[in-house]
């Protein structure tokens, strides 16, 4: 059953006037790039707002800058440009302290040949040093602006009033449809959306392969490295080809990490920092490498963050196209990812072109695939006869003769799997023991590329506190 869609409104205007910081605060929270220096935010970033029961997408973009076309400030604007395009309001954002610019007349004079309807917002009038400035505004031809404080929260109420004339009746018939009854056959509806975040160096070509599958220009790219700073996520519909059916992505766009001594600005900070949230996020993450460098230390780093962040993991090699001795590099990469992460064996490894589409597909596919061992539960009776086979075939050690005694394993959660073994004396055994438990789960349940974590569990000695440096002999928990 399709619904209306919430009304979208876009927040324009010249750098630093605090449009982020005006976008953070009607979102509720700290999802873009605040930072004193101009043009922080380069890409469109999309959240979910509310005034006074007005509820709507929000959209945040690049400051504008009168530059040509092919400089990255021109494209970071032609992205601006084309965020006007479908939205149903503008917040027009002028500085109130420092008073009107020249770039502000020139935004305002592109605005008035479009038929966006336009909210001026005078930003920063807290104060008597902004009241001159939210006078002057005046002159820019969109009435009465609206003035704000984005940074304490003043006057964002007054939002609702320029608004809801515009995209009140919208919002109404969106939230109408979102709060109607479900049918039968949506309360048991499957899997949401496929969070895919993809993730990697700087110029590995995140941007360019999003940018591929979406069939558009949607994120900014260059051969500047670095150009993404805030973790993008963009809802899309992938037709499949091989089942014929349409299918949910939610793709997530991350900034580049560099190696954690080569990161010294503080935007670059910020802007990792937002990469790994990202991956938090996510359900499946796509480590992109560059074809023509190989994989390095720095590649293995991001990927053991993600599997330490229990997220199911691929591996995608790009610029295919032009790779160099390519049947000897994917054996390389492979043999170098069985070597460097030694916590999950047998990761899909995929080759393809951000340029060409190449292998795109095939990934996407595998995503799907991936996910569903991420989320899979396996039935009771089946784990406990592969945990009954797997202790007659190797009976857990011994140490100083006394036998370590595992009772029964069950799974406790999913996304990442989740399982806990109940057994005495647990914190003797030993590690190399809890890797064949685990290896096993993988290659026996169907696990073999995804996360797993097991938790040691032992009933609780009373005698413990008398044992005299018995450590943790009572067990309680020790995870894996």
């Amino acid at each position: 059953m399709n619904t209306p869609d919430k009304p979208t409104v876009i927040i324009i205007g010249r750098p630093n006037v605090g449009k982020s910081t005006l976008f953070n605060r009607l979102v509720g929270k700290k999802l873009a790039l605040v930072d004193d220096q101009p043009g922080v935010t380069r890409d469109r970033r999309m959240g979910d707002a509310e005034i006074a029961g007005l509820q709507f997408t929000i959209v945040d973009t690049a400051g504008w800058e009168d530059e040509d076309d092919l400089t990255l400030p021109g494209r970071m604007r032609k992205q601006t440009e084309a965020s006007l395009e479908g939205a149903d309001a503008a917040l027009f954002v002028v500085d109130a302290r420092a008073g009107l610019t020249p770039l502000d007349n020139e935004i305002a004079r592109y605005l008035r040949e479009h038929d966006v309807p336009i909210v001026l917002v005078a930003n920063k009038a807290e104060g008597s040093a902004g009241e001159s400035g939210v006078l002057e505004s005046y002159s820019l031809g969109f009435g009465e602006p609206v003035a704000v404080s984005a940074e304490h929260g003043e006057g964002i109420a007054d939002l609702f009033g320029g608004l809801w004339p515009i995209i009140g009746e919208k919002a109404d018939a969106a939230e109408a449809a979102a709060n109607a009854p479900m049918e039968e056959d949506e309360e048991d509806a499957p899997l949401g959306p496929l969070k895919l975040a993809i993730v990697g160096r700087p110029n590995a070509g995140k941007s360019t392969l999003i940018n591929r599958l979406l069939g558009e220009d949607r994120l900014l790219t260059g051969p500047e490295a670095g150009i993404t700073r805030d973790s993008i996520a963009i809802d899309w519909e992938w037709e499949d080809k091989r089942s014929g059916t349409t299918r949910e992505i939610r793709l997530i766009d991350t900034a580049g990490m560099r190696k954690k001594r080569n990161v010294t600005e503080k935007l670059e900070k910020l802007s990792v920092a937002d990469a790994r949230r990202a991956v938090d996020f996510a359900e499946v993450v796509v480590l992109l490498l560059d074809a023509t460098q190989g994989l390095e230390h720095q590649d293995l780093k991001i990927a053991a963050l993600a599997l330490e962040e229990g997220r199911a993991l691929m591996v995608a090699i790009n610029k295919w196209d032009i790779a160099e001795d390519a049947s000897s590099l994917f054996n390389g990469i492979k043999a170098a990812l069985h070597d460097g992460l030694a916590q999950v064996r047998g990761l899909p490894v995929f080759s393809v072109s951000a340029k060409t589409g190449k292998g795109l597909e095939t990934m996407l596919g595998a995503a799907f695939t991936l996910r569903e061992s991420w989320s899979k539960r396996v039935p009771t009776a089946a784990l406990n006869r592969w945990f009954d086979d797997a202790l007659a075939a190797n009976p857990p050690p011994a140490p100083g003769g006394r036998r370590i005694k595992l009772r029964y394993i069950t799974q406790a959660g999913t996304r990442p799997p989740r399982f806990v073994v109940f057994g005495s004396r647990l914190d003797d055994l030993p590690k190399s023991y809890e890797r064949y438990l685990i290896n096993g789960i993988r290659a026996k349940l169907g696990f073999e590329a995804v996360p797993v974590r097991v938790t040691l569990k032992s009933p609780k000695n009373p005698y413990n506190a008398n044992r005299g440096g018995g450590g943790n002999y009572s067990g309680g928990n020790r995870k894996s």
